[in-house]
Formats: structure tokens, sequence, C-alpha cells
């Protein structure tokens, strides 16, 4: 078993008592980042980047050298695995990711194979055994995937959508059909992760940045229950410690019983709930991760620290929190406003 210098993050993660929150972010290797811009043109474009073991390693590690996080996490993109899958993922500047072959028929739908990671996706595996290698024991490494009802929008619809109008079409009208979708997806991704688990991930996120379009019902089958069967799936114990599971869905304040029922370790919360409401909700079966707005970080220093301190305040005393934004940093944030962020949380959550 790895010695971790930093175990802190595990600790908040098994509710266990820590000196001070762990807090890291999500996207935090980004492009709010100048020596992250320099080290994507070098590698030409996005998913080149992705793709570059030693690069892949080098974005990774790069916050961990501006500021004092509680975890790394794997320099990757959600949509690995439908790349994988044969539907041409690619990137257009300024407007996010596209697929050249998106699924809409049954006939899409039956082509499409199951993902092998070892096979498909060695790229990824290969970039968290460096990062789990060059990190050291400094900071644990998080593992991810996106959920199978988000990679699914993005596969059907060919792209981000405002109103899913194709997926939920999809849905409502041949709910056979999503479903068999949903079973491949929830396959390849309970193969990804357990390959990221192999590799070194010691805690993987399930990020479901969609789930909340759906309404109350839909989002527990269609959502949800895939997520159950992805952590049933998932290798428990790896390198002589529990791995632990984060379970993320972007306006899920309405399911958070139902979620934490689930069996994972952790809720992450998005901006919209109340981390204190939560805590009464669901405190005592599952730790929390969150909740600041990223539109906080455009704000001044006194700012910061104040929502920072709301939060806090908000969560109370107890264990179990990991302080997080309530969704991934933006491009426009100035990095010396996310130290600002990062070290406001460790001061005065010290000795809480």
């Amino acid at each position: 078993m790895t010695q971790l210098k930093n175990d802190r993050f595990l600790k908040a993660l098994f509710r266990q008592p820590v000196d001070k929150t762990p807090v890291w972010m999500m996207r935090q290797a980004g492009r709010y980042l100048p020596e992250y811009r320099q080290v994507r043109s070098k590698a030409g474009d996005f998913m080149s980047l992705c793709k570059n073991t030693e690069l892949a390693c080098e974005v990774t590690l790069q916050p961990l050298e501006r500021f004092e996080l509680d975890a790394a996490i794997l320099f990757s993109d959600i949509l690995t695995i439908p790349d994988a899958m044969g539907l041409g993922l690619y990137f257009e500047e300024g407007e996010g990711p596209k697929f050249r072959k998106p699924v809409r028929t049954e006939a899409d739908i039956d082509q499409l194979q199951v993902v092998n990671t070892a096979k498909d996706l060695s790229y990824v595996t290969d970039a968290v055994s460096m990062i789990r290698r060059e990190l050291n024991g400094r900071v644990p490494l998080i593992g991810f995937s996106g959920s199978p009802w988000t990679l699914a929008t993005y596969m059907i619809e060919g792209q981000s959508s405002r109103d899913f109008a194709r997926a939920k079409t999809m849905l409502y009208t041949q709910p056979e059909l999503m479903h068999q979708l949903l079973e491949k997806l929830t396959l390849s991704v309970i193969d990804y992760l357990n390959a990221q688990i192999r590799a070194g991930a010691q805690v993987v996120q399930i990020f479901d940045t969609w789930g909340g379009a759906l309404e109350h019902q839909a989002y527990k089958i269609f959502s949800l229950a895939y997520m159950q069967k992805i952590i049933n799936g998932l290798i428990t114990h790896a390198d002589g410690r529990d791995v632990p599971v984060i379970l993320f869905t972007k306006g899920g304040g309405h399911w958070l019983e139902a979620m934490a029922a689930t069996g994972c370790h952790c809720l992450g919360l998005d901006w919209t709930v109340d981390i204190g409401s939560a805590k009464k909700r669901v405190g005592s079966q599952v730790s929390l991760q969150g909740n600041m707005d990223p539109a906080v970080l455009r704000a001044d220093k006194q700012a910061i620290e104040r929502k920072v301190q709301d939060i806090l305040q908000s969560f109370g005393s107890g264990n179990g929190h990991i302080f997080n934004l309530g969704h991934g940093i933006t491009p426009d944030v100035d990095p010396a406003n996310a130290k600002i962020f990062i070290d406001a949380v460790h001061h005065f959550s010290e000795g809480r």
C-alpha cells in the first residue's frame, strides 16, 4: 500500500476526522492556467493532449504545483467512451465537443460494441499509471467517467444541447432502445472505471452532468438505476484500501436520498443546493462534496472568502465535507482567485 503524505481527502470521504476541510476543483487542470494553454498548444488539440501520456500527466500535476490541493484528478474527458465506440469525437473552438457519427437509430445502437478499456482506451490507463507514479503519495488520485445517461445525450444529439430534444424523444417514444444504449454504456463504464482503479486511481467519480434535465421518475429509471449498476460492478478494494465512489448529478438536489441509497460514499452537490440541508437529509449516510458557484471566483478576495465561510458555516461541525465548486472552474478565472479560494478553505476550516 502506497503511503499517502496527505490523506485528508480520503478521510473526509469516509467521514473520518480531519485537521481541515480538504479541497479540490472540478476541471482544476484546464484552460484558466497559462501553463495548461502552453502544453495544449504544443499537443495540437484537446484529444491529442488526452492521448499523450506524458502531457496528460504533466497537465494533471500543474495545479498541484500552484495550489495546496488535497487531490489530483486524471486529465481526460467524459466522452472518451463514445469516441472509443467509433463515433468520431472532435472539438470545434468555442463550440465544445461534437460527434461525426451520432447514434439515432436501432441499427446505430446495434453496431455499438461495449468498450474494452485495455484495447480501446489504454491511453487513459497509461496516464493513470504515470500520474500515480509521479504523485508518489503526495495526494490521492481521482479517476472518473461520465454517467450512461450523460454520455447517451451527447451520442444522440451529436453535441451539447440545451433541451436534449432527440435524446428525450427516444426516451419517451422508444424507451426500450434507450435502455439498450444505456446498458451498453453501463457495461463500458464499469470496465473503464475498474481499469482506472487497477491502474492506480484511489477514488472514482461519476459525472452525471445532465441528469438534472430529466423529470422525477425518468431520472430514477434512465439515470440513477444505471449508476446503481455501475456502483454494484466496481472494484471496492485496491492497493490495501477501500475505493470510494463519488456520485455527482448536476441539478440533482431533488434526489439526494435516492442517490445516497446507491451505496456510493459521497454525493457531489451543485451550487443550487444548501449544503446544510443536504447534510440533514443524507449526512449520516454519505459525505458531501461542494458546492461553491464557480462564478464567485470572478469576484474579489473578500467575496470569495465570505462565500467559503458561508458554506463552511452551513455545513457546520462534524465530519464528511470535501470542499469543491458546484461544477467545473471556468476558463476566464484568474488563477490568483483560485488560490484565494483554496487557501480560504484551509484557513477558515482549520480546527473546526
